[in-house]
């Protein structure tokens, strides 16, 4: 008989689904209770103004609603060729109606389902890899866009701020643009000069093994194997110029897309404050709270196109509807259409690619 009552030899018994639930089991009831907290603060703070933004609604500009449709398709488009001139970087050559069809479809997962994010990855690491990139060119493109875009998020809040009229010091806002292009020039050095990195990578690989107790050379096969793919990388001026230009285009439509909606309820907001606004929305945005950041995010905008853009708050809320409506439910809708169309059935190499993802991840 052991301490616990159980007879020696015999195995224990199955655990139970009390016994295993996670020590954070009750993380999920916190976030739960926070978000419905969220839901009636929101709720008692605009219910005086539902009305008035109601009315506004019903005196909208259509042709201004068309013109924020369009612009979030024309950011849409500029992302996707940001992918595009990565890719092409990389020895890959895919059409640009490809590269939209797979950022609709991975834009909907990750602003519709829980851990959006990771499957909206996994999603479009699994088809860049099926048009021919290597596992390295694949992954590349996804973290470099992924800079890109936050990059070009930043510059825009430092915008709004220095149009707002506040202090950014000069040295701080050169310092981050000379860090981005010295981002730029070590990856392009990098592809070009593969030779260079390998004398560090094998140091590292041969302390790491010292330390793990193993051969010193293990491992050194695949260093090779990642420095022979990453030669085929080559961001060449022409390319990292289209690159840059396409990702103004995304930031900028989507600013212009806000713009737009404030137009349609009859707003005239300040380009500073729409800046501040949009960077802000976007930032919050990105914290993978609920999906498509419902309630939180629209709570920022409002705020932000209040407290920033001078709008009153009846507009601000119309305003953000309308944004979000477009935005984040039009785009959502379009990309699972793609998606139903375009990539519904399972092909027999996915759960390879998926593998392999989950691999690189950790």
């Amino acid at each position: 008989m052991t301490a616990n009552g159980e007879l020696a030899g015999q195995p224990a018994p199955p655990p139970t689904a009390n016994s295993r639930r996670g020590k954070f089991w009750w993380l999920k009831w916190v976030l739960g209770v926070a978000l419905l907290a969220l839901l009636i603060a929101e709720g008692v703070y605009l219910w005086p103004r539902l009305h008035e933004s109601w009315r506004k609604l019903t005196e909208i500009h259509w042709g201004w609603v068309a013109a924020c449709v369009w612009m979030q398709a024309l950011s849409m488009s500029g992302f996707a060729r940001v992918q595009k001139r990565l890719l092409n970087a990389g020895g890959v050559a895919v059409s640009q109606r490809k590269s939209v069809a797979v950022l609709y479809g991975a834009t909907a997962m990750s602003v519709t389902l829980p851990a959006g994010q990771v499957f909206s990855t996994a999603f479009t690491y699994r088809q860049t890899r099926r048009w021919g990139a290597s596992p390295i060119v694949a992954s590349w493109q996804l973290v470099f866009s992924g800079v890109v875009a936050a990059v070009g998020l930043a510059l825009l809040g430092v915008g709004g701020t220095l149009l707002a009229g506040g202090r950014i010091g000069p040295f701080k806002l050169i310092l981050s643009l000379a860090a981005v292009a010295a981002l730029v020039w070590a990856g392009n050095h990098v592809s070009r000069h593969p030779g260079s990195l390998d004398t560090l990578l094998r140091r590292l690989l041969t302390l790491a093994n010292r330390l793990r107790k193993r051969p010193p050379d293990e491992g050194a096969g695949k260093i090779a194997d990642v420095l022979g793919q990453l030669e085929s990388v080559d961001l060449g001026k022409r390319d990292g110029a289209w690159v840059t230009v396409w990702a103004l285009v995304h930031r900028f439509a989507d600013v212009a897309c806000l713009g737009a909606a404030c137009y349609a309820v009859g707003a005239d907001p300040r380009v500073a404050g729409l800046l501040l606004a949009f960077a802000v929305g976007k930032a919050v945005g990105s914290i993978p709270f609920a999906p498509g950041g419902i309630v939180y995010v629209d709570a920022t905008l409002i705020y932000g196109l209040t407290a920033a853009a001078g709008l009153p708050a009846a507009q601000a809320v119309a305003a953000a509807f309308v944004y979000r409506l477009v935005s984040f439910i039009l785009v959502a809708i379009v990309g699972w259409i793609v998606f139903l169309f375009r990539f519904r059935t399972r092909q027999a190499d996915d759960a390879e690619f998926e593998k392999e993802f989950e691999q690189r991840r950790l």
